[in-house]
């Protein structure tokens, strides 16, 4: 017989979870009135997770003193019931930073590592708890704070962990607006941190205009927007066939990667921490591989062709189109991102694997925990956000 998981216990001021007709109901009291908020959910092991986690944003808007007595921030699409007539809303004051941080992790708890919670969400909690203000509209005293106090680093990573808590705060109706969107991106690491470092959002939409726009190397953009909005190493990118797309476009299989040889640039099973892996595809990604499929296109074919027809030579790519060179008369040539950052559009020069770590930063910066990002770009999962970290590789390989 299916064991039922227990009634999650009442004490005061605590919100109860209980079952109704056979779906989740919290059930708690607030200025001495009941009430009875229906979930609409089955009671199973992941419905609970969710139960818990809103009521624990509601236990914590009780203790702040921001819950809403008209339940509108906590209902669901389904009916909420109630013993207690309809109450007037009353303005509630903004949450600070500290405050959102509180109900973030709150809301994360059951659904990561214990050790992620303990160590990772406790370490910037201390960080906010240090700042010398924490109001979101000091965010940019808090950012220079940050910067001032912190290495590159970790200052980066803690703006990261706070613009994601924004995002939430913002999606679950906390706060109107991010004030924190994008600085992470625009702290600057070190030069010998070259291998970790990468372009902001609106740097990476140039750099695709860029190649888009090309008369030289517009045959390169849609190599460069699929880096950009996978992560995937060159070499994975570079092997793939027709035949790792899904008929019906739902993911992409990496299983194996381009590599050097003596005899030249050819195809090896396998990938460099996994036997292969899935991606997902949606819209942005399908328009970008779609309308490189023509008419007679065979399972076998390469999806990213050079101008030949045959394997892109990365290396090429590097230091043609990229970087630039110089021509046979000692003639500087300057590549696309080298001509971006004299105009002042790039703010400084990274090598192509920056495309890479972008997608990595911008993932990160919209909330998606490190394992399920390096589960999507195939590093090796339980390294927090140092999975930005990975050694610097010669111009001359692939990987």
């Amino acid at each position: 017989m299916h064991s039922r998981e227990p009634q999650r216990k009442a004490s005061k001021g605590s919100v109860q979870i209980k079952t109704s007709n056979s779906r989740l109901q919290l059930v708690f009291s607030y200025d001495g009135k009941r009430h009875y908020l229906s979930l609409g959910l089955s009671d199973d092991k992941i419905n609970r997770r969710v139960a818990e986690a809103k009521a624990m944003l509601i236990e914590s808007d009780i203790r702040f003193e921001r819950f809403d007595p008209t339940l509108t921030k906590y209902k669901p699409h389904s009916v909420l019931s109630t013993v207690t007539p309809d109450i007037t809303p009353t303005a509630t004051p903004k949450p600070n930073l500290a405050e959102l941080w509180e109900e973030y992790t709150a809301f994360k708890k059951p659904l990561v590592s214990q050790s992620t919670y303990a160590t990772d969400y406790r370490k910037y909690r201390n960080h906010i708890a240090n700042l010398p203000s924490r109001s979101l509209e000091a965010a940019v005293e808090i950012r220079n704070h940050l910067v001032d106090k912190l290495s590159p680093k970790a200052a980066r990573k803690t703006l990261t962990n706070i613009n994601a808590c924004c995002n939430w705060a913002l999606k679950s109706g906390l706060i109107d607006a991010n004030p924190f969107q994008g600085m992470a991106s625009e702290v600057k690491l070190p030069k010998d941190d070259d291998d970790i470092r990468s372009f902001t959002c609106q740097e990476r939409d140039s750099i695709i205009r860029a190649f888009e726009e090309s008369k030289l190397y517009s045959y390169y953009a849609s190599l460069v927007k699929f880096l950009f909005y996978t992560g995937a190493r060159p070499s994975e990118a570079l092997a793939l066939q027709w035949r790792h797309v899904s008929s019906d476009w739902r993911f992409i299989t990496f299983e194996q990667s381009l590599t050097s040889s003596q005899k030249g640039l050819m195809l090896k099973r396998g990938l460099k921490t996994q036997a292969s892996r899935k991606f997902p595809i949606n819209n942005q990604l399908r328009g970008v591989l779609e309308p490189l499929k023509l008419s007679d296109t065979k399972p076998d074919d390469l999806i990213f062709k050079g101008k030949k027809g045959t394997y892109i030579d990365f290396g090429d790519f590097h230091n043609h189109a990229w970087k630039g060179y110089k021509n046979r008369h000692g003639n500087q040539i300057d590549g696309i991102i080298t001509q971006l950052v004299q105009q002042g559009t790039v703010s400084e020069y990274l090598k192509p694997y920056g495309m890479r770590h972008t997608f990595i930063t911008l993932a990160l910066e919209h909330g998606l925990e490190a394992k399920d990002v390096a589960r999507l770009v195939g590093n090796s999962a339980g390294n927090g956000l140092d999975l930005w970290m990975e050694p610097k590789r010669s111009s001359q390989t692939h990987n």
